[in-house]
C-alpha cells in the first residue's frame, strides 16, 4: 500500500506498507480520488488547534471502490461506489462529542486503500466521476449546512470562488434563492455569473462591498451570507445582511481582523451560527438532492498521486477557482 504521511518536520512523505484487511464490520476501499480542504493546510502549518497525532495519513474526503468486506458487514459490498462521511462517527442528529477525525487523530484518505467502519460510508452519487465525489465529504457538506433553510425569495451572499462557496451556490440556486458573489476579479467573475450568481461584486477593487450589495438589493440586503474569511470580512457581512438575516460561519480565510462590532449585527437582529459540516445523514440527504438536480462539482485542478506535495502547494499559493483533488 502506498500513502502519504505528514512526518515530524510536516512535510508529506511517501511510505509503503502492507495493504489492510478488514476485521469485523469493517470494509477495504480502494482510493480512487481525494480532495484538499483548508482543514488541511491547517495541519500541515501545525496551527491546527488541538496537537495532531504524529505520523498520519493525511485528508479527509475520498471517493472509491470497496474491495473486500470483513465479517458482519451489510451496508456494502464488493463492487459498490462509496463516499467517505467527514466525522466518521457522527450519523446523525444533533452532534453531541467530536470524535476522532482523519488527519488528526486516525488516518486520513491520502492513499490507494484505507479500511474503516462500513458505518462511516455512503453511497457515491451515480452521476458523478470518481473525482468529483471525492470533493463532497468536507466542502460540499458545508455548504449543505451553510444554507439549510434557504428557499424561493431569498437572497443568498456567497464569498470567492472555493468549494465550499461554489457548492453553496448551487445549493441556493437549487432551492430557488438568489444567489449574489463577492471575488477578486473579473475573470472569476464572469465565471460565476456563468454558474447562476446574479451579481459579482468586485471586493478588491470595492473594500466596502457591503454597501454595494445593499443597493443590488434596493437597500433591503441579504438573507444569508455564507462567511468564510471571518473577522477580516464579517462587517461589511453584516453590513449586506437583511433584518433578521442569518450568516453562516464556515471558515477564517480573510484572517484576524480588529475585533467585531456587535452593535451593527444587533441592529440587524440578526443570527450568526457557526457551521461543523454535518453528519452521515445530512451527507445522504445532500447526496439525492445533487442527484436529483444533477448538479456536478467545479473542480480547479485534479494532480496525479505522484504529484500529491504539489497539490497541496497549488492549493495554499495558487489562483483557485473551485476543489484541488488528487486522484489515483
Amino acid at each position: 500500500m502506498q500513502s502519504y504521511r505528514l512526518n515530524a518536520d510536516r512535510a508529506l512523505e511517501w511510505v509503503e506498507g502492507p495493504t489492510p484487511a478488514p476485521g469485523r464490520g469493517q470494509v477495504l476501499v480502494r482510493v480512487k480520488a481525494t480532495s484538499l480542504n483548508s482543514r488541511d493546510m491547517v495541519i500541515a502549518n501545525g496551527l491546527y488547534p488541538f496537537p495532531p497525532s504524529p505520523n498520519l495519513i493525511q485528508l479527509s474526503d475520498a471517493a472509491g471502490v470497496i474491495e473486500a468486506v470483513g465479517p458482519e458487514t451489510t451496508r456494502f459490498q464488493v463492487g459498490d461506489r462509496v463516499v467517505n462521511s467527514f466525522n466518521p462517527t457522527w450519523f446523525g442528529g444533533p452532534l453531541r462529542k467530536v470524535g476522532r477525525m482523519y488527519g488528526t487523530d486516525i488516518d486520513g484518505w491520502l492513499s490507494d486503500y484505507a479500511v474503516v467502519d462500513e458505518h462511516a460510508l455512503v453511497s457515491m452519487p451515480g452521476h458523478l466521476s470518481f473525482e468529483e465525489a471525492a470533493t463532497l465529504p468536507c466542502a460540499a457538506l458545508t455548504a449543505w449546512s451553510a444554507v439549510a433553510g434557504v428557499g424561493p425569495g431569498d437572497t443568498v451572499l456567497m464569498q470567492g470562488s472555493g468549494g465550499v462557496s461554489l457548492f453553496a451556490l448551487q445549493f441556493a440556486l437549487a432551492a430557488g434563492a438568489r444567489t449574489i458573489a463577492t471575488t477578486s476579479g473579473e475573470a472569476k467573475a464572469e465565471r460565476l455569473l456563468g454558474l447562476g450568481a446574479s451579481d459579482a461584486v468586485n471586493y478588491a477593487e470595492t473594500p466596502d462591498w457591503g454597501s454595494v450589495v445593499r443597493t443590488l438589493t434596493d437597500d433591503r440586503g441579504v438573507d444569508l451570507v455564507v462567511e468564510v474569511g471571518g473577522a477580516a470580512t464579517i462587517p461589511q457581512s453584516v453590513e449586506a445582511l437583511a433584518l433578521h438575516g442569518t450568516i453562516s460561519l464556515v471558515g477564517h480565510l480573510g484572517g484576524a481582523g480588529q475585533g467585531m462590532d456587535l452593535m451593527p449585527l444587533s441592529l440587524r437582529f440578526a443570527t450568526l451560527r457557526a457551521i461543523g459540516v454535518g453528519s452521515r445523514s445530512d451527507l445522504e440527504e445532500m447526496n439525492r438532492v445533487l442527484s436529483q438536480h444533477r448538479i456536478r462539482p467545479v473542480i480547479d485542478r485534479v494532480f496525479p498521486f505522484s504529484d500529491a506535495p504539489q497539490a497541496f502547494d497549488h492549493f495554499a499559493h495558487g489562483s483557485r477557482f473551485g476543489k484541488v483533488v488528487i486522484s489515483r
